[in-house]
């Protein structure tokens, strides 16, 4: 009988870069039998621990999506809310240095995990020959280590090979890493659990990451020169995407928000995932408020969980989608764009003349455990809970919540918050708290009691529908149009849901179509650096970014890291253009 286990491992010692780090891990295992020897999962948990952490929007997740046409995160107010040493500018601008703290604080992040695989690999490996469930243990890690290398190779155009703690790591680069990794996850992928669900690495998993290994060799043999795709290698991403599409194991989803949902653990479209289950202590909430206004307060049961005023959508990337549906709303063209959780009546929709010094008896009640705020590109003014000052409770009727315009709250501000399409990095008149297109994709932990923590929504970082945009991108490389199209638009018929604003099929596709479809199906995820390198978009211009150094693709080494390996000259070689 299957049983969920909760396993915590505390005080582990593992070597990692600089030394040694203690370690408190929690892991949900759905996939070991209440019987079986809980050691084996003891050495697998911290492994997977760090995830949700790396994956955070001060680390990885800003390091992809502020570095893109995608986002932008100008300082706020006076100038100092999200400057933050211009970490997050130096980003987006392409002018990141050896000491940009997301580069650096990513890179860590990573090495940690890489070096707990190594240790789970070690301590599992005597256990093998006797335990099966070691066995299978020993083959998921050195997929997870893979997979964790292959992010190296992308991000920073380096793999470590190491198989013990105790030896130091073998660095390659270009098709030397291409291959170590091909070889890691080949070695392995038949040995793993084809029935787990996303929080651990399965087969599909692994045919998954194989295809997208196949599809971005081109870039990773030449990282700064114009990729040739070679036909053998889109015959492997067909390969592996047809593995898993015919599986059987995954389903696109019909409402596409429900992928980001809370609880989304079972959802069929996702393969693999960050584990974020109220039962994980690390679980957090960062991708569901980072974007927020913070007048937003999505939850009636806890009025001091609201949003940050971090990133919006880059006018640019907003045209992508009024380009695709001209005089259409997109938000009434395509199920990915916006759902509409609320609706603000007719007769209150009307501002004019209405102000937050009159507007007392503008607002409409709702049921406070039913409210849900929209989800989607959130624009113009918003509404939402209010409250008299920050962290009071919200405006009530007979047990039911005002529902107002939501009024700007810092610094002395009047003004009802207006998501306005222009926001940069120059004009000072762009910079305000509520300046930019906000986007709510991930649900807002509805048990989040500080908006921070207790997030309940996987972090998605493998699904179904990116299966199929690959394998499209495969054979539209290889001159097969018609497959590709069929393939972009099975996708897009899935999102079946709001049978309204399903996409409509498209009728021809390029590359340049394609690549706008992926910004639609993934935006605000964690493949838009590496789809504009791909596509060779990375160095073009885009709201407050001119620069068109394709050293740039690459991230710069940090200098800390440099530092550490200067006992061993020529070891841990500075990226170009750093």
């Amino acid at each position: 009988m299957k049983n969920k286990i909760l396993i915590s491992i505390l005080s582990l010692s593992v070597l990692v870069a600089v030394g040694c780090t203690n370690l408190d891990e929690q892991v949900i295992d759905e996939s070991l039998d209440a019987q079986s020897d809980n050691i084996v999962a003891s050495f697998i948990a911290p492994a997977y621990g760090p995830l949700p952490d790396a994956f955070t929007h001060t680390k990885n997740y800003g390091l992809q999506l502020i570095s893109t046409d995608e986002a932008i995160l100008p300082p706020r107010g006076s100038g100092n809310d999200w400057y933050d040493g211009g970490k997050y500018i130096e980003l987006h601008q392409h002018t990141m240095t050896t000491t940009n703290v997301v580069v650096q604080q990513t890179w860590d992040a990573f090495r940690l995990m890489l070096s707990r695989t190594v240790t789970a690999i070690e301590k599992l490996e005597p256990l093998a020959a006797t335990n099966s469930d070691a066995a299978k243990a020993v083959a998921e890690m050195r997929a997870l280590r893979a997979y964790y290398n292959m992010l190296f190779l992308d991000y920073w155009g380096i793999a470590f090979k190491k198989d013990s703690s105790g030896q130091d790591s073998q660095i390659l680069r270009k098709q030397e890493a291409i291959s170590y990794i091909e070889s890691e996850f080949l070695a392995v992928v038949n040995n793993l659990d084809n029935t787990a669900r996303p929080g651990r690495i399965s087969q599909a998993a692994v045919n998954g990451f194989l295809a997208q290994l196949y599809l971005n060799a081109a870039v990773y043999r030449d990282p700064y020169g114009t990729p040739s795709f070679a036909a053998a290698d889109m015959d492997k991403v067909i390969e592996y995407t047809n593995k898993v599409i015919n599986s059987g194991l995954f389903t696109l989803s019909a409402e596409y928000f429900a992928i980001f949902d809370d609880n989304n653990h079972t959802n069929k479209e996702l393969i693999f995932a960050i584990d974020q289950r109220q039962d994980l202590t690390t679980s957090h909430n960062r991708l569901g408020y980072w974007s927020l206004s913070g007048s937003q307060y999505p939850l009636a049961a806890f009025p001091k969980a609201n949003g940050t005023d971090g990133p919006a959508i880059t006018p640019d990337f907003y045209q992508t989608w009024v380009q695709a549906y001209g005089s259409t709303d997109p938000a009434q063209a395509d199920a990915r764009f916006y759902k509409e959780n609320f609706t603000v009546p007719q007769n209150l929709k009307d501002l004019t003349g209405v102000t937050p010094a009159n507007d007392a008896n503008h607002y409409f009640l709702v049921d406070g455990a039913t409210y849900e705020i929209n989800r989607g590109i959130q624009r113009g003014i918003q509404w939402g809970l209010r409250n008299s000052a920050n962290g009071q409770p919200f405006k009530m009727e007979n047990g039911q919540y005002k529902i107002y315009p939501m009024i700007e709250q810092r610094n002395g501000y009047t003004n009802y918050v207006n998501h306005v399409l222009e926001v940069d990095l120059e004009d000072p008149t762009h910079k305000d708290y509520a300046d930019g297109y906000r986007v709510s994709k991930y649900q807002f932990s509805r048990t989040s009691d500080n908006g921070r923590n207790r997030g309940n929504a996987d972090i998605v970082l493998l699904r179904l529908a990116d299966i199929y945009l690959m394998r499209a991108e495969a054979q539209l490389r290889k001159g097969n149009a018609a497959a590709a199209l069929s393939d972009v638009n099975f996708v897009r018929a899935s999102r079946t849901a709001r049978p309204s604003v399903t996409p409509p099929a498209l009728t021809s596709i390029n590359l340049n179509t394609l690549y706008r479809e992926r910004g639609f199906e993934f935006y605000w995820e964690y493949s838009r650096r590496t789809d504009m390198i791909r596509f060779g978009h990375y160095e073009d211009t885009y709201t407050s970014k001119t620069n068109t150094d394709v050293k740039k693709r690459l991230f710069p080494i940090p200098q800390s890291a440099i530092d550490g390996a200067s006992s061993a000259p020529g070891y841990l070689v500075q990226n170009p253009g750093y």
